[in-house]
């Protein structure tokens, strides 16, 4: 019996095995014993990380270990200036990922926040309110409208009881509580209807209950404890610059290595300066700018998307939602506005819409009077009070001007019968001009069945088989699109009921008119997902509501066709019944997932990123934050979300609207291919430095000296960097295929483009050096090759920052107007041009660069030499366009 769940068990049998009185609770002496024994009711907190920890874990990055050996050797070789500009990168760095961490809120703490400070319970016979952290198990719950329920509890009575669950379960229509045990095998947490879970609301009626779990046992406690041991998950940016810093390291230290042996086996220079010349090799190769760069570009990309309603927590967020190739979104306030809603009206056995706002007359006048009169919302300052179907019932009236303080004026509630889970009828007793009116609301079939007319056009008429059938037939075609369908009723009465009982009420009486409610889909949703489609993306729906509810609302928005309602639906009992590996094979076949749990969101999310796809989940429920946590992305909602999934998310939508999930995505793919063209151009550059000084050491030639190679990195790897960094998005960024976590930098051309620029760059270089040597303007020979040099290092500059403008597409031409668009990078060229062109126009700088003074002629030919660049780089392009015309998906269509 111990094996068997709670909701299977008779509450006596409950009662007995913990051991406590359902009528007169524990004694104040036991639950202090057992609040001793196993703790508090509350969740764990889990350990904070300190502001000094999140600095110093900045720093764990391989990227950022080479970066600062390498300002630890330029340190000691004495260049301090380029020391200086490493360490200032990094700890920019590290202070940009501290800010971004600092604004998180730990789910686990605000899951903690989130109970209730006092419970209603029996003591000793009496009724007592305690602490719902002193709360134990064996102790008997009191729960009435408004409370929130302080623990996980099995219902021992339960009085018209309704809890709202949506929460935790992700329904949005409360659930009607029972105490009967449940004989049904293995229910998911929505069909437990004789429990109550911790934190979730009671919205009308009452109930007794005793706690059989309390802390991290409760069902929000296991998903506190999924939220705790689950892993971060790397983003594809992080291991992106791991791969390449790994890339990075082993190739600067063989390059260095190699020159440095053959250096010393050329027997001309001495072991120093070969260590010099192998640092200026290996501070040619590292991109110091590169961490700086993702930063600011990741964070002007969070401050856009800011501006469309996204926030983001986490700084790589921003290029993951680039490569998103999946969407999982929990539905009810996602996907729906969490709001129920009348869509359909019937009246005079007809199916109307309900969304005119026109006045109503007849017998849906009647009916509009019987929504308002059998119900319990209440009307405050700040909107309505009540149950979600009863006041989706207030507001029809009000959408279609109707004046109810006048009609609850002029006819006052004076009895009732309410609402209970058997019956499924509730009633209530008004007075009329001629008596009394008895209104009836519930369940369509238990209606007709007590039901002897129909109100037609204003007229009382007979109810016959034939318009029986007729109306029924109608709320199963109702129920087949997933509507809650409510019927009304009533009865004219002379005098008061003399007893209010359903036997001498609930009889002979008029049908009126059905209702058919939904929680509606979000107006704009639909446009959303068929554009994530049309991006290649594939949005799924993933809920705890009813199988039909889901796919009903999955069709109306696209996420699922018509023909494929029964084979791509899969419930959560469903997923039980599979093994891992049966689901992972059938994983690609089903978009909507009903009546799952917690569990169920994270295995469904795991299974896609096991076929190598990134994952994206969108929720705004408590039970939503471990699948938030352990998707590529969480996307939380910012208004309806709870703190919990909030803190376990990457990107809060402050306006809650699945749209700005797209323009997020959108926003994530300009930010890689930004950051691809600025990692593209840092590259060629430093692979262009590379081989220049590897081939002048191997010739014998004269160097460029360190100062010179950090001069040309700390001009040139900032400013154009940063600003192709804000290159506007291509027009055909949502008109592709995700890339997908396979795809790396070096994807779609770029490794190649870095390969053969970096080459031709250095090729031109050398070209100009001995162009220099074999013309040279000086007849004096120290100063010819101090003029070449000199050449060479304003060519290798120039030509870097010119080269700038062609990577700002792999394939397409940068030729017109196009190509300076963006002011910032017009600005940034311009100032980097003059600054490299500083140190040899003006004189004092010269000894400290070791450059020498250019005349006209000598800086014509750097100019030609720098600006061939273009010519070149447009003529390959050109070439590859008409050889792969529709090889490359990312030719600029500018």
């Amino acid at each position: 019996m111990a094996d068997q769940p709670r909701y299977n068990q008779e509450a006596q049998t409950i009662l007995t095995e913990l051991n406590t009185d359902g009528q007169r609770g524990l004694s104040q002496e036991e639950a202090a014993r057992r609040l001793a024994d196993n703790g508090p009711n509350q969740l764990k907190e889990a350990a904070s990380t300190s502001l000094f920890q999140k600095f110093v874990n900045q720093f764990k990055d391989l990227m950022i270990a080479i970066l600062l050996i390498a300002a630890i050797v330029a340190g000691f070789t004495g260049e301090m200036v380029d020391a200086c500009f490493i360490l200032a990168i990094v700890i920019i760095n590290a202070v940009f990922g501290v800010f971004q961490e600092a604004k998180a809120e730990d789910a686990i703490n605000a899951l903690k926040e989130m109970a209730t400070p006092n419970a209603n319970v029996i003591r000793d016979g009496k009724d007592v309110s305690v602490k719902s952290t002193d709360l134990v198990v064996g102790d008997i719950v009191r729960l009435e409208a408004g409370d929130i329920v302080p623990a996980d509890i099995r219902l021992l009575t339960s009085a018209s009881l309704q809890i709202e669950e949506a929460s935790l379960t992700g329904e949005s229509v409360p659930v009607d509580k029972v105490a009967e045990a449940l004989p049904e095998k293995d229910l998911p947490l929505g069909d437990r209807k004789n429990l109550g879970f911790m934190n979730t609301n009671v919205t009308y009626g009452r109930g007794v209950g005793v706690v059989i779990h309390t802390g991290m046992a409760t069902e929000i406690g296991h998903i506190a404890g999924m939220l705790e041991a689950a892993d971060e998950t790397r983003t594809p940016l992080q291991d992106n610059l791991v791969q390449l810093g790994r890339i990075l390291t082993y190739l600067i230290l063989a390059i260095a290595a190699f020159t440095f042996v053959v250096g010393l086996m050329r027997g001309k220079e001495t072991i120093l300066d070969m260590l010099l010349t192998s640092i200026s090799l290996a501070v040619a190769a590292i991109p110091e700018g590169l961490p700086a760069i993702v930063t600011i570009t990741l964070a002007l990309g969070t401050t856009r998307m800011a501006g469309r309603q996204a926030l983001i927590r986490k700084l790589p967020a921003v290029e993951t939602l680039g490569s998103t190739d999946i969407i999982g979104s929990d539905k009810t306030g996602t996907l729906t506005q969490n709001k129920m809603t009348v869509e359909k009206l019937v009246v005079n056995a007809e199916i109307s819409d309900a969304a005119t706002t026109e006045a109503l007359s007849g017998t849906a006048a009647r009916l509009a009077d019987i929504l308002a009169l059998n119900n319990d919302t209440k009307r405050t300052e700040n909107g309505y009070v009540g149950d979600p179907t009863e006041t989706a019932l207030i507001a029809f009236n009000d959408n279609h001007g109707r004046d109810l303080d006048k009609l609850f004026t002029e006819m006052p509630r004076v009895a009732e019968i309410p609402f209970d889970s058997e019956r499924k009828l509730m009633t209530t007793v008004h007075p009329a001009p001629d008596g009394y009116i008895i209104t009836v609301k519930g369940a369509p079939d238990e209606l007709l069945k007590r039901a002897t007319q129909i109100e037609m056009h204003g007229d009382i008429v007979p109810l016959t088989e034939a318009i029986r059938a007729k109306l029924l037939a109608i709320n199963s075609e109702l129920a087949t699109q997933a509507l809650r369908v409510l019927g009304f009723a009533y009865h004219l009465s002379k005098t008061l009921p003399p007893e209010m009982t359903s036997a001498a009420v609930e009889k002979n009486l008029v049908f009126t008119g059905f209702v058919g409610m939904i929680d509606p889909e979000r107006p704009e949703v639909a446009q959303a997902v068929a554009e994530a489609k049309a991006a290649g993306i594939r949005p799924m729906m993933i809920t705890g509501d009813h199988r039909d509810t889901a796919a009903a609302i999955a069709i109306r928005l696209g996420i699922l066709d018509e023909a494929d309602r029964d084979t791509a639906v899969i419930s959560g009992s469903d997923l039980d019944r599979m093994t891992a590996a049966e689901f992972s094979e059938k994983v690609d076949q089903y978009s909507v997932y009903a009546r799952v749990a917690p569990e169920h969101k994270v295995k469904i999310v795991t299974a896609w990123q096991n076929k190598g796809k990134v994952v994206a989940m969108t929720g705004d429920g408590v039970n939503d934050a471990p699948a938030l946590k352990a998707a590529d992305i969480g996307i939380a909602m910012g208004i309806t979300g709870t703190e919990v999934s909030k803190g376990a998310s990457d990107m809060v939508l402050a306006d809650d609207n699945f749209a700005t999930i797209v323009h997020a995505i959108e926003e994530g793919r300009k930010v890689f291919t930004n950051i691809q063209k600025a990692l593209q151009y840092l590259l060629a550059s430093n692979l262009a430095e590379v081989i220049a000084i590897f081939v002048m050491t191997l010739l014998g030639w004269d160097i460029l000296a360190p100062i010179m190679i950090l001069w040309i990195n700390l001009v040139t790897d900032t400013l154009p960097a940063i600003a192709l960094g804000v290159e506007p998005a291509q027009k055909d960024a949502m008109t592709h295929a995700p890339r997908g976590r396979g795809a790396s930098f070096m994807s779609g051309g770029v490794g190649p483009a870095i390969i053969w620029q970096g080459m031709l760059q250095a090729a031109i270089v050398l070209t100009v050096y001995g162009f220099a040597l074999a013309f040279p303007v000086h007849a004096n020979d120290t100063a010819a090759h101090q003029d070449a040099l000199t050449m060479s290092f304003m060519t290798l500059g120039l030509m870097q920052m010119f080269n700038a403008i062609n990577v700002k597409s792999v394939y397409g031409s940068m030729l017109g107007p196009q190509a300076f668009r963006n002011k910032l990078f017009n600005w940034a060229l311009l100032v980097s041009l003059i600054a490299m062109a500083a140190v040899v126009v003006i004189p004092p700088l010269n000894p400290i660069f070791h450059v020498s003074h250019l005349d006209a002629y000598q800086w014509a030919i750097v100019l030609l030499a720098g600006l061939s660049i273009i010519l070149i780089v447009e003529l390959v392009k050109l070439v590859q366009r008409k050889i792969f015309k529709k090889g490359y998906e990312d030719i600029a269509k500018i």
